[in-house]
């Protein structure tokens, strides 16, 4: 895909936030005996990465809003915002997992116009522009499963850390979800379920509660690559509410009705 000026962008600066990441890895690996140290070295990271990606995104974009964990910047421009995550799967990251991404999603006029969510670990690059389809690192065009039973699926889902007012409908969720399926995953990382979603490795995914920053680029790549998209219960939309429903058009129906029979 040719990608526009503004994905190139996102594209270059996920490279550089993952190059930092993976070298910071490495030293996370060989601190797991003293987690303590293991913990405030992540959050230094954290915060670096993050002051690294806002330079490279604001660098060339400077009238742009600005969205990211530690809060919003209006921008000079009112129709435009990033909105990133320098380290999605941060417990991962913690735990010497090597199963993290760097996110960014691109606003237009309050619609996701263009999408990153790269994997430094195993160099994998997952990007869309709306309208454009759905590629994985150099042009390869990726697309949801045609697996059409819930008993051939693979599904993941996410609970949050620390998160306590969703578990009980998740765990009934699990409860439900598990025997209608071939297995079920938490992965520890939203923005690399959905982007699994899109490229067929997963077959549906949920989670009952997530941020904007969490879902918003892995949502485009995944509608790109054609997964329906919808909050868990009627009416809900995934980016206000942080409830998101993910699975292939033949899967989607079984898959709701197993996860909306707990609300």
């Amino acid at each position: 895909m040719q990608g526009s000026a503004n994905l190139n962008i996102m594209i270059k600066a996920a490279r550089k936030v993952g190059r930092s990441l993976n070298k910071d890895f490495r030293e996370v690996e060989n601190l797991q005996s003293s987690a303590v140290n293991a913990a405030a070295f992540v959050a230094r990271t954290v915060a670096a990465t993050a002051d690294l990606l806002r330079e490279e995104l604001t660098g060339v974009r400077r009238t742009y809003g600005y969205l990211d964990a530690r809060g919003e910047t209006e921008g000079e421009d009112p129709t435009r915002r990033w909105i990133v995550n320098a380290l999605d799967g941060q417990t991962n990251f913690l735990h010497g997992q090597p199963h993290y991404a760097v996110t960014i999603a691109l606003e237009h006029k309050r619609q996701i116009v263009s999408a990153v969510v790269f994997d430094p670990a195993k160099d994998e690059m997952f990007y869309s522009e709306k309208g454009q389809g759905a590629w994985l690192n150099d042009n390869k065009r990726v697309r949801v499963s045609n697996r059409d039973r819930l008993v051939d699926a693979v599904l993941a889902h996410g609970v949050p850390n620390g998160v306590k007012r969703t578990l009980p409908a998740t765990l009934k969720d699990m409860a439900r979800v598990m025997p209608e399926c071939a297995g079920l995953r938490a992965s520890g990382s939203a923005a690399l379920d959905l982007a699994y979603v899109a490229s067929g490795r997963f077959d549906g995914f949920w989670q009952r509660e997530a941020t904007v920053i969490d879902l918003a680029a892995g949502m485009l790549i995944a509608s790109e690559a054609g997964a329906l998209i919808e909050g868990i219960r009627s009416g809900q939309k995934p980016l206000e509410d942080g409830a998101i429903l993910s699975a292939n058009n033949q899967l989607f129906s079984a898959l709701a009705k197993v996860i909306r029979t707990t609300d």
